[in-house]
């Protein structure tokens, strides 16, 4: 079952909203609490009770989307003695707000997560905090929970510590503007002004460091599927007006590659002294899967090799980079892949080639973050840091189906606009020419994608060609007569024909 559409663009989102039962306003309760906390730390009092290390001198900076209006991480780099690389994250210390037991804390177990919907955030936190207190913005002295991890010369991870911290971030970078600087540009940053030789070496030196934790993950098994993420445009009535594919760079690479090191450090440390936490568990994909993928594999042409073995599952995701069909078969083998969910009693994550891996660098917006904040806290304090193992599974099975409601929302109003910006196309008898490719021949048509809107839809039979079109099943293929047919991999100019948003159906027309 779908959302249907609003009655009116603008109302699109109030209909995914109430479908998926998201949470609209937050209690009074909340927001009577949120007023009650201060609108900035005093970092000097913070320093002075101890238990904080004051990192205020430090070139500590944060890196975020243009349209990011909350910044819940930060990094930094020095050396020690040896020459080794120190590479600090810094999150922001959202249980030191947000105490268990809470209204701001059960109401955030309720959400369990922010929801990204295309033109609405539906935040865990009130807005107070995720864009307030517990937003790194630059200049202002702010609390983190800091993750420092040593790495050798090889990029291997060789001592890890854990601190909490008083920050005060230096700069406000987007991905653009640290690729710039990874590049050899001279490092503006969003919060005005030029970065210093030796500020401009250490995003350089991140970088470079980022790059060797992930030619490790690779090397080890890790899965290399990019589909690229689309963002929607819309006008003031909430109307499409085009997509936009964010870029996969260095930039994006940099951030990710430190936030799974501090992920999997936080895991690391605590899973082996046995204190269970909300692992972020993705588990290998059963046999059968597999082996369904590889004959799906083999009907679009494709050769996959013994993809049961993880290395090699790795090794022919980057063969298929560069073959048109790329989009459909990255699709198909996220289809193949378990689900990655919370889980309190196992831990490990196949696509990220980790056995020790866990959420813990966003607090705002996701609530098992929350928890395993509160864990290490309690575990580097000398507290009991154990959680009973019935309220371990109780929150990982609330908090595994709320960021499966969201992720299914934000593709629902997506997909929404996409089908009325077609929709439209048929309405005003606008004729726009699409590529395709075609993914997959059926005897009654062909399934093809179009890369530019990232949708797929069905060409029928009867619109290939005035003649005779002849199925074949030996290599599910369409031909005629003479010569001329189509099969996977075919590309094609196609344009609109139909859509029906009830059974989320789309049927093109060849040019």
């Amino acid at each position: 079952m779908f959302p249907a559409p609003g009655k009116t663009p603008k109302e699109d989102t109030s209909a995914v909203m109430k479908f998926y039962k998201l949470p609209k306003a937050f209690p009074p309760s909340v927001l009577a609490e949120a007023r009650r906390i201060p609108k900035a730390p005093d970092g000097d009092a913070e320093v002075r009770k101890g238990g904080r290390r004051d990192l205020r001198r430090e070139f500590v900076f944060t890196c975020d989307p243009q349209s990011a209006r909350d910044y819940d991480d930060a990094l930094s780099l020095s050396k020690d003695r040896k020459g080794n690389l120190v590479l600090g994250v810094h999150i922001a210390d959202v249980s030191h707000y947000v105490k268990p037991g809470s209204a701001i804390d059960r109401e955030a177990y309720r959400r369990s997560t922010s929801v990204y919907l295309c033109d609405k955030v539906v935040p865990m936190l009130p807005e107070s905090l995720s864009n307030g207190v517990c937003s790194l913005v630059p200049g202002e002295d702010r609390l983190a929970f800091s993750v420092f991890m040593t790495f050798d010369k090889s990029g291997e991870m060789v001592k890890r510590e854990f601190a909490k911290s008083v920050i005060r971030s230096k700069a406000r970078f987007t991905y653009e503007q640290v690729m710039n600087v990874i590049l050899g540009g001279d490092g503006r940053c969003e919060n005005g002004g030029k970065i210093g030789k030796r500020e401009l070496r250490t995003i350089r030196e991140i970088s470079a460091l980022a790059q060797k934790l992930r030619a490790k993950r690779f090397a080890a098994g890790a899965l290399d599927i990019e589909i690229p993420e689309a963002e929607v445009t819309l006008d003031e009535d909430g109307e499409m007006t085009g997509l936009v594919t964010r870029p996969y760079d260095e930039s994006h690479q940099m951030v990710e590659e430190c936030m799974v090191a501090a992920n999997e450090a936080v895991a690391k440390e605590l899973w082996p002294k046995g204190i269970k936490i909300l692992a972020r568990l993705h588990e290998p994909p059963d046999d059968e899967k597999v082996d369904m993928l590889r004959a799906e594999l083999r009907g679009l042409g494709v050769k996959a090799g013994n993809i049961a073995n993880p290395k090699v599952f790795a090794q022919f995701l980057q063969t298929i980079k560069k073959n048109p069909l790329y989009p459909t078969l990255a699709t198909m083998v996220l289809r193949s892949m378990k689900r990655a969910v919370y889980d309190g009693s196992k831990i490990g994550h196949f696509g990220l080639a980790k056995k020790f891996y866990a959420h813990f660098t966003s607090p705002i917006r996701r609530y098992p973050d929350l928890t395993l904040h509160r864990q290490l806290a309690d575990y580097i304090s000398g507290g009991n840091a154990r959680r009973p193992p019935k309220l371990l599974a109780t929150w990982a099975k609330h908090t595994s189906e709320r960021e499966e409601i969201a992720a299914e929302a934000e593709r629902g109003l997506l997909e929404i606009k996409k089908y009325r910006l077609l929709e439209d196309q048929i309405n005003t008898r606008m004729i726009v020419e699409y590529d395709a490719v075609v993914s997959k021949c059926m005897p009654f048509g062909c399934f093809v994608e179009i890369p530019d809107l990232a949708v797929s839809g069905l060409v029928h039979v009867s619109l290939l060609s005035k003649r005779f079109v002849r199925y074949n099943e030996s290599d599910q293929s369409l031909s005629v007569p003479g010569g001329g047919g189509w099969r996977a991999g075919t590309r094609m100019k196609v344009h609109i024909a139909r859509v029906d948003f009830r059974q989320r159906r789309l049927d093109f027309v060849p040019c």
